[in-house]
């Protein structure tokens, strides 16, 4: 599973920290930041979760 984001459209909802803690985190100023890129495969109900958290949909799963 790849994950990438658009930080350059992030609103730092923070919805995707919550929903998949181990992949995602924020910086200072609330923007996403991507822990793993490739995370496994089990973490993609949480992965999924965060994508349909986002408002600014800035998070692409392939």
């Amino acid at each position: 599973m790849k994950v990438s984001i658009d930080k350059d459209k992030c609103i730092a909802s923070g919805g995707c920290v919550f929903a998949a803690p181990e992949v995602f985190d924020q910086d200072d100023d609330g923007i996403v930041v991507l822990l793993d890129g490739n995370p496994p495969e089990n973490q993609r109900p949480r992965v999924t979760e965060a994508i349909d958290a986002c408002p600014a949909a800035v998070i692409g799963l392939g």
